[in-house]
């Protein structure tokens, strides 16, 4: 059995909340779960990384948590968060400090073909 979860984050529409709460509660999970997780945030999901967006937005109207509160929840519970590199061009490099890394497609691929390690994304 696999003892890594790999998030990657991609598609994730931000200006959408609804899409936001299941990677981050999974993740959550997983690592409440003892299990290595890590989610990476790239593409138009890279936005999350940026200090200030995730605090603008919630999963639903009425949560009384915002999104970076979700992040810094799975964060606490062992989560770690990695950045795409291209995606520092295209939203800049003034990062959340949950942010441990920036890494780059191979690592991705890499990551996804190991055996130790399912992959999830959104």
């Amino acid at each position: 059995m696999a003892d890594k979860l790999m998030i990657v984050m991609v598609n994730t529409d931000p200006s959408n909340g609804s899409e936001l709460g299941a990677p981050f509660y999974q993740a959550a999970i997983a690592a409440a779960m003892e299990f290595e997780v890590e989610v990476v945030l790239t593409g138009r999901a890279g936005e999350l990384a940026k200090r200030g967006v995730a605090e603008k937005l919630k999963v639903r109207p009425s949560d009384d948590k915002n999104v970076y509160q979700l992040m810094q929840e799975a964060h606490a519970n062992g989560v770690v968060f990695k950045v795409c590199t291209p995606t520092l061009e295209i939203w800049g490099d003034d990062l959340i400090p949950e942010i441990a890394e920036t890494v780059g497609g191979a690592y991705i691929i890499s990551e996804a073909m190991d055996d130790d390690t399912v992959t999830f994304t959104y």
